[in-house]
């Protein structure tokens, strides 16, 4: 004869299921979002739902200020949602505190209770884990006494249990799109800063796209001084008058200073209260909070610092850490970058000022000789008429005078002659295809502006010659401004080096010469302009400029013997040939 069923156990398995029931509803209902609040106001409304109660919070702990904040509320009012707990103030701060749940069958019996609504009388408790740390609380309260039991504790203890992995797991995804739109921004700051030329530009442009990098308050550039004892500060955005206008830093008596000298990151929670940070009643003023410094480095050797700073208390992550570095490592390259970019603009400016002198030296050279051969005749002619004049006759006095100013003249002439002769140049060995590298550093901003394409063929391993590097530099850069005015619409720039062996040298004889060569797709020449290219400055047929650079090339050239040619098409581009000798 079969038993039936004990009814207890019946009741048991029942539970059991509707128990199993719950929880997976709710842990369907969780992972349905990659939303952390949405993940808590779901956990919360099944936990009211489930546990017949009125009313319900999720509190997390805030990792920067340590206080327990509402993050989900539900039939609660309004003001509720602004509540702030100590960790260990009132039941849900003791449960965050202990780790343990806690069931109060009446509020206003318990002295950790700290009222949040009027009506409550019973209050559940139960911590939430994330990641094997109490992470927060979730709390259901009851309008009567003693409205939870012990299954209610566990039921709700397994709701906390399915959650946590779900509130990972928005954790997980919140920190990978920060960190995928972090260096999403990093990319697209990096080009706009490595497209800045100007140092001053740069600083401005690196503080303001970190600033909204990070969306911080405030960002702040102090570089080191020639000295590297203080930290002077060159940029800023976000900045009141007061934090512009305060004095340098010592790099061995400040914070920013140790950032120098440990040539790390490093961060304070507070700058308010911190006794690291020097300017604190500054810090109150301009309404700051966190600092994250990061030092500048280039070539191994710190340059400076940049400096977050948020309006609330923040805790950067190692995420943020490791994006602000590698964008201060973008902006040191970016700054030196642009320091070399305003050499060569210096450099290039020299360089024509140098052409200039030099132009105007042979000019003077030239009006000189002129002067010189009527002179000769003048004075030829004035000592054969031997103008001898009695004395007392006034014509004496004249004619004194006139061969004094002559001999004045001849004077002037020779040391016009004197101060326009050019020095000899300084022999060295000189790396033609370094010459030509720097050369095409120093002129490539105004090739890209002008929209000239520039094509080198350098052979490797040139043979070096034996010249002077800043003369041949020179005929260098007039052949290349001489192409890029013969093309101002624009065109193609070629330049070629290449080693020459003596005529009937055998294969492995040593090359006798280097050949340069310049090609440009420009107006070209006429013929009479291309046979008068090297020739005088003075009868120049050039429409514009002097016309000198190529009477310079032609000294240059002259100097070091060797020889420049020129070919040259009429609407289809002009071809010069440099050749120097590899020996003197």
């Amino acid at each position: 004869m079969n038993s039936s069923p004990d009814s207890d156990t019946l009741e048991m398995l029942r539970r059991k299921v509707e128990r199993l029931e719950i929880l997976n509803a709710v842990s369907c209902g969780v992972h349905s979002s990659l939303d952390l609040r949405e993940v808590l106001q779901i956990v919360l409304a099944d936990a009211v739902r489930w546990m017949r109660a009125q009313s319900g919070t999720v509190c997390m702990v805030n990792p920067t200020t340590g206080f327990l904040e509402v993050e989900a509320v539900l039939g609660l009012p309004a003001e509720a949602a602004a509540m702030r707990l100590k960790v260990g103030e009132g039941i849900t701060g003791w449960v965050a505190r202990t780790g343990l749940p806690v069931c109060v069958g009446d509020v206003l019996h318990d002295k950790r209770y700290v009222e949040v609504h009027p009506g409550v009388r019973s209050e559940l408790a139960v911590p939430l884990r994330v990641m094997g740390q109490v992470r927060g609380v979730i709390n259901v309260d009851a309008t009567t006494e003693h409205a939870f039991s012990p299954s209610d504790v566990e039921l709700l203890t397994d709701l906390a249990a399915i959650a946590a992995p779900a509130i990972a797991n928005t954790w997980y995804f919140e920190q990978s799109r920060l960190k995928a739109r972090l260096f999403e921004s990093l990319v697209h700051v990096g080009q706009i800063i490595n497209n800045t030329l100007s140092v001053d530009d740069a600083l401005q442009c690196i503080t303001r796209e970190a600033r909204a990098l990070l969306k911080a308050k405030m960002c702040s550039l102090t570089m080191l001084d020639d000295s590297r004892e203080w930290l002077d500060l060159r940029a800023h955005s976000g900045a009141g008058d007061a934090y512009v206008s305060k004095s340098r830093l010592s790099v061995s008596d400040s914070f920013l200073g140790i950032v120098i000298r440990r040539q790390k990151p490093m961060q304070l929670e507070n700058v308010k209260s911190s006794a690291r940070y020097q300017n604190a009643s500054l810090a109150r003023r301009e309404g700051l909070a966190s600092l994250l410094s990061v030092p500048l480095m280039y070539a191994g050797r710190p340059t400076g610092t940049l400096n977050l700073y948020t309006g609330d208390p923040h805790t950067f992550s190692d995420e943020e850490v490791r994006v602000l570095s590698a964008y201060a490592e973008l902006s040191a390259l970016a700054l030196e970058k642009a320091r070399l970019y305003d050499r060569i603009v210096s450099v290039e400016e020299e360089l024509r000022e140098s052409e200039r002198l030099s132009a105007l030296g042979l000019l003077a050279a030239e009006i000189a000789h002129e002067i010189r051969n009527p002179l000769t005749v003048m004075k030829m002619l004035h000592h054969s008429l031997a103008l001898d004049f009695p004395e007392g006759d006034p014509r004496r006095t004249d004619v004194r005078i006139m061969g004094e100013k002559m001999d004045h003249l001849n004077r002037i002439v020779d040391q016009v002659l004197d101060f326009a002769r050019s020095t000899e140049p300084q022999i060295v060995d000189v790396d033609i295809n370094q010459l030509l590298d720097d050369l095409g550093l120093l002129t490539r901003h105004k090739l890209r502006a002008q929209e000239i394409q520039l094509v080198r063929r350098l052979q490797p391993e040139l043979s070096r010659v034996a010249g002077d590097p800043t003369q041949l530099e020179q005929a260098f850069l007039n052949l290349t401004l001489n192409a890029v005015e013969a093309m101002p619409k624009g065109g193609r720039l070629s330049v070629r080096s290449r080693s020459l062996r003596a005529r009937g040298a055998g294969p492995g004889s040593r090359p006798s010469h280097v050949v340069v060569r310049f090609r440009d797709t420009g107006v070209g020449m006429t013929e009479e302009r291309r046979r008068r290219a090297f020739s005088s400055m003075l009868s120049t047929t050039k429409a514009k400029g002097t016309g000198l650079g190529l009477a310079i090339v032609a000294r240059v050239v002259e100097q070091h013997h060797g020889l420049v040619r020129v070919w040259s098409t009429p609407g289809k581009g002009t071809t010069f040939l440099v050749v120097i000798p590899v020996e003197r």
